[in-house]
């Protein structure tokens, strides 16, 4: 880590508190006494011409005097470091920061502690505390230190973890139609007789809630050169669902028509809709010589659970190219397959084609664009399709009121060549949009909070599978 030695003197230098008690000197042999701030101004200086022993002695010296001398604390830490006695170094890191009382001062412990993990090969604490020294920055240059920092101990981390999380309302968690009624030939597996115009019952339309999910997602890089890496590949994602007081109300008076009727209640729960995932894979990345792109080649292994249960089995593999035509301007390609065994419902593969374009316009916005087209087999006819997708957005470069804005669009075609309800077969088609708000005035450890709207709107040629969907969410962003 590039850490600049003068600079953390400089800081030292700034944090020292001068009072005129007498210290004996540390050097041998010598009965000359020293004010506390001559004292200090030594260790600082013998840090500086790089006689970190000297230095070490001094501060020693001090805090024998007095073990809450927080300059002396952070002149010990320093000389502790570069003596490679990085335990230590990061005992008196600490106790400076505990016993700071200005922000100049834990901005110096917090650094001298990052550079104390790093040194040490623990990268994913030395990133921590660099978050904590940016926190605590008393000016702009520092926090960009900070932050420089952090993306260059960040690129040199063999463990990287994205970790997400959802709060939110949603206005139908089981995917349930938006229509009272539809046109259907079986009720579950039954043939209808007759008008097979039916009336769906609660557990088949929209159900609202709100969604509780958590997601995290980490790579440990266990191979790399200049133009080549290879990632292991670690997840797992949970959402579960607590239903509405006006959902519950409906399920209750199904429940109650089912008991007269003389069937079984179904009794359902919002964490029977949950769902979750884990996963094992591998990764690979090579950038181009030239440097204006990358080829991915991505496996995964593992397995999905809904409500409680295990449903399927899944093997995933994705190859992918980017290429930037300028600097300004970049092309994505990719082909993917998702092979699914079914522990419940039928066996699923889906093959998919993806292209996609992203720039960075004149004024700072962002442009997105992006095709895909995919296909589904399986072992049930039913679960067959071809899609069509299509997808946009726009990235303001600058902020409305301290707050970024992203706002996408999407749409899609899917076509079923066999519906138990339709002769001719089951057609879909897909409308969203979303706009996402992070608010980067709000900054704690150099996160911001997030706030996400979206809405979409499914059009079937079966009543049943007419979906509404509106989902607000709360999670949180890097800033850096």
């Amino acid at each position: 880590m590039t850490f600049f030695r003068g600079h953390i003197i400089g800081l030292l230098l700034g944090a020292a508190a001068f009072t005129v008690a007498p210290v004996a000197s540390a050097q041998e042999g010598s009965s000359v006494s020293l004010a506390v701030d001559q004292m200090q101004l030594a260790a600082e200086l013998n840090l500086r011409n790089g006689d970190v022993e000297r230095a070490l002695a001094f501060a020693d010296a001090l805090l024998l005097r007095d073990p809450n001398d927080v300059t002396a604390l952070l002149v010990r830490a320093h000389a502790l470091r570069i003596m490679q006695r990085y335990g230590e170094a990061r005992i008196a890191a600490r106790a400076g920061w505990q016993l700071a009382g200005e922000d100049g001062q834990k901005f110096t412990a917090a650094m001298l502690m990052a550079q104390a993990f790093s040194a040490d090969d623990k990268r994913t604490r030395a990133q921590f505390w660099l978050r904590r020294a940016r926190d605590v920055a008393p000016t702009q240059q520092l926090s960009a230190r900070a932050t420089q920092d952090f993306r260059y101990v960040q690129q040199r981390n063999p463990w990287q973890t994205q970790l997400s999380f959802t709060l939110a309302p949603n206005s139908n968690i089981n995917n349930g139609s938006a229509r009272d009624s539809s046109s259907l030939l079986y009720d579950f597996f039954t043939p209808i007789f007759g008008d097979n115009e039916v009336e769906l019952q609660a557990s088949s339309k929209a159900l609202s809630g709100v969604e509780a999910g958590l997601s995290v997602q980490s790579r440990y890089r266990f191979r790399q050169t200049e133009f080549r890496a290879h990632d292991l590949r670690l997840g797992m994602s949970y959402r579960t669902y607590r239903l509405s007081q006006s959902a519950r109300a409906d399920l209750a008076e199904e429940d109650a028509e089912r008991v007269i009727r003389g069937e079984p209640a179904g009794g359902i729960t919002g964490s029977d809709f949950a769902y979750g995932t884990v996963q094992l894979g591998y990764g690979f990345r090579q950038l181009r010589q030239d440097r204006r792109g990358e080829f991915s080649a991505v496996a995964d292994v593992g397995q999905t659970f809904y409500g409680g249960a295990r449903y399927n089995s899944f093997l995933r593999a994705q190859l992918g190219q980017s290429y930037y035509a300028s600097r300004s301007t970049k092309l994505d390609f990719g082909l993917s397959g998702d092979l699914r065994q079914a522990q419940r419902g039928g066996d699923q593969n889906t093959y998919s084609f993806d292209t996609g374009m992203s720039r960075k316009l004149a004024n700072g916005d962002g442009l997105f664009t992006g095709l895909s087209l995919s296909t589904a087999t399986s072992d049930r006819a039913r679960l067959e399709y071809d899609e069509v997708a299509l997808r946009g957005g726009y990235v303001l470069g600058r902020e409305v009121m301290g707050t970024g804005l992203r706002f996408g669009l999407n749409t899609s075609f899917r076509d079923y060549d066999v519906s138990p309800h339709d002769p001719s077969g089951r057609r879909e088609f897909e409308i969203g949009a979303e706009v996402t708000a992070t608010f980067r005035q709000i900054d704690y450890l150099g996160f911001n909070p997030t706030l996400s709207l979206r809405a979409s709107h499914t059009d079937s040629n079966i009543g049943l599978y007419d979906v509404n969907r509106v989902a607000l969410s709360i999670g949180i962003a890097s800033a850096f």
